[in-house]
């Protein structure tokens, strides 16, 4: 019992950490910066504590110190990231190693078919575009979704790449990532259902593909493949993506499908 309260378990990856080696005023303020999103850009310190679950008295301390390193900016009532925060992003992206691998796949299949590609990785709930194709001579033809840019959040359940890397996990585990996460409607298309979903993802693994149609957004549709490692473990998945009323899914499934099925093997000797 002792050595448990010595321990820090995480609520998402169930990672463990000594409490000697654990930073609380670290973890603290990176959770108030992950409070900010699409649907809040501006808090304030009531806010910020609901959010967070912290006291109001130490929500305003970790505001005003964030705000004195520059990583936010405020009137005095609300505070809104800044331009800073984009540090670690880029850091990311200039560094490691598997956007770098996928680039040049993904523009070939961009220059091979007019398309837009993406790889992509699950981050909890939510998947995130890490890579994206681009050929400035066909920027006329690139479709841009909504929430397509590189870093975005989109929500893993109503996205082709988000099926494919939930498909990946046990059973137990999808039922898990349901149950805590749930299957919310984002147009009138997407699966809200477990059980539907279940199925889904089962279909999913063993065609080892998911076709996603105006699931996330209406008007787009989308297919994905997982990426391996040497392991053979599912570590991302890219995608094609186009406008509904210009692809149709049997030229998806057809003419697109054996490409990224070729891609995500080259990226396998390559990670």
């Amino acid at each position: 019992m002792e050595a448990e309260q010595n321990k820090v378990i995480h609520p998402h990856s169930q990672d463990v950490i000594l409490q000697a080696d654990y930073i609380t005023g670290l973890a603290k303020g990176l959770h108030i910066l992950e409070a900010f999103g699409v649907d809040r850009q501006r808090l304030n310190v009531t806010q910020v504590a609901e959010r967070t679950g912290i006291s109001r008295t130490a929500a305003r301390r970790h505001l005003k110190t964030l705000k004195f390193l520059g990583y936010l900016e405020t009137d005095e009532h609300y505070f809104w990231l800044t331009p800073r925060v984009l540090r670690f992003s880029s850091a990311y992206l200039s560094s490691a190693h598997l956007p770098k691998v996928a680039q040049s796949l993904l523009n070939l299949l961009c220059a091979q078919t007019s398309l837009t590609f993406s790889m992509v990785v699950l981050d909890e709930h939510e998947v995130v575009p890490i890579a994206r194709s681009y050929l400035p001579q066909q920027d006329q033809f690139r479709v841009n979704p909504y929430g397509m840019h590189l870093g975005n959040r989109l929500p893993a359940h109503a996205t082709s790449t988000g099926k494919v890397l939930l498909a990946a996990l046990s059973k137990e585990e999808q039922q898990t990532w349901v149950n805590k996460y749930g299957l919310k409607r984002l147009t009138p298309l997407t699966i809200t259902d477990k059980n539907r979903f279940y199925a889904e993802l089962e279909k999913v693994a063993l065609s080892d593909y998911c076709l996603s149609k105006e699931e996330h957004e209406l008007g787009i549709i989308a297919l994905a493949v997982p990426v391996l490692n040497a392991q053979g473990q599912t570590i991302a998945a890219i995608n094609c993506m186009s406008q509904s009323n210009r692809t149709s899914e049997e030229y998806l499934i057809q003419q697109v499908l054996p490409l990224l099925r070729h891609a995500a093997n080259e990226l396998r000797g390559l990670i």
